[in-house]
């Protein structure tokens, strides 16, 4: 019997939230061919609730017998109840707007619409910012900074929900002088600006579940190309991890179905002004070579 199996969780989380969360904390203790289950589910939740068995172990290149092995591990009796909690999970992500704001009237307790929203989102993001502040690697924090100081263009890549932070980021950085490439054009042609990149430049990805895939294409084509990249992302399991050269956890807490985004933000900042800086460094150190 395997150190995984004489620690099989006995009950199994009972939504797609506890079930990712609990997959996280037990990452380092998977054996290869269930990491690489792992990996699959994370990265594409929407096969694992819509595929059948035979289909999902293909894709994910495993025999069922491993995915029915994986289910029960943490504590499902069976590959289909697994496969259940990937199900909530699109009711869940596809309730409207209207839907939520809903669930927000309905659990009011009593306070103003305004109080119980901003009471909310004020929870969501100080937690999302102590949860960052426990787990960042300060060590790779200072890696990154190095490497993104040294580039000489910066080329930031985000879609959809992660697009204000990169945004941010190209604002900053013009700020302080520094070359950045906001990889969003309105005209089609990002992949035509991204093959400017080389090992001399830098990237900037940013992605969550369930990835934006034309960031994930960005991201490949920049390692690829040699590109340096620094991730911010949400899992171990995260499809941009395996092309960074260093990444971030960062896991936001959400209200009501609204995601947050502070904890990203505070990291973007961190990155931005702390390269500015670095930069500044690097410049006076060499002003004394340029003149001798």
């Amino acid at each position: 019997m395997s150190a995984m199996d004489k620690d099989a969780i006995e009950l199994p989380p009972k939504d797609f939230q506890g079930f990712r969360e609990l997959l996280f904390s037990r990452q380092m203790k998977l054996p290869k061919r269930l990491a690489q289950i792992a990996a699959y589910a994370m990265a594409n939740p929407d096969e694992i609730a819509l595929g059948t068995i035979a289909q999902i172990a293909e894709k994910a290149g495993v025999q069922p017998s491993a995915l029915v092995r994986f289910s029960q591990t943490y504590g499902f009796q069976g590959f289909s109840d697994m496969q259940a909690l990937f199900r909530d999970r699109i009711r869940e992500r596809n309730s409207t707007y209207q839907d939520r704001l809903d669930a927000i009237r309905a659990n009011s307790d009593g306070q103003s619409r305004s109080a119980r929203l901003f009471k909310g989102f004020s929870e969501a993001a100080i937690k999302s910012i102590e949860t960052v502040n426990e787990q960042l690697d300060f060590a790779e924090l200072d890696k990154a900074i190095d490497l993104l100081a040294r580039a000489e263009t910066i080329y930031l890549l985000a879609q959809r929900r992660s697009y204000p932070i990169t945004a941010y980021m190209h604002y900053a950085f013009g700020k302080l002088g520094i070359r950045t490439c906001l990889v969003a054009s309105s005209s089609g042609v990002d992949s035509e600006i991204l093959s400017f990149a080389g090992e001399r430049d830098a990237a900037i990805a940013i992605s969550f579940t369930p990835y934006a895939s034309a960031t994930l294409m960005h991201v490949r084509q920049a390692a690829q190309a040699g590109v340096p990249i620094v991730s911010l992302t949400d899992s171990f399991f995260s499809p941009l991890v395996a092309d960074s050269t260093v990444w971030f956890e960062v896991a936001e807490a959400n209200f009501q179905g609204f995601r947050s985004l502070s904890a990203t933000m505070a990291l973007a900042m961190t990155l931005t002004v702390a390269v500015g800086d670095a930069r500044r460094e690097l410049q006076t150190d060499e002003e004394p070579k340029a003149q001798g």
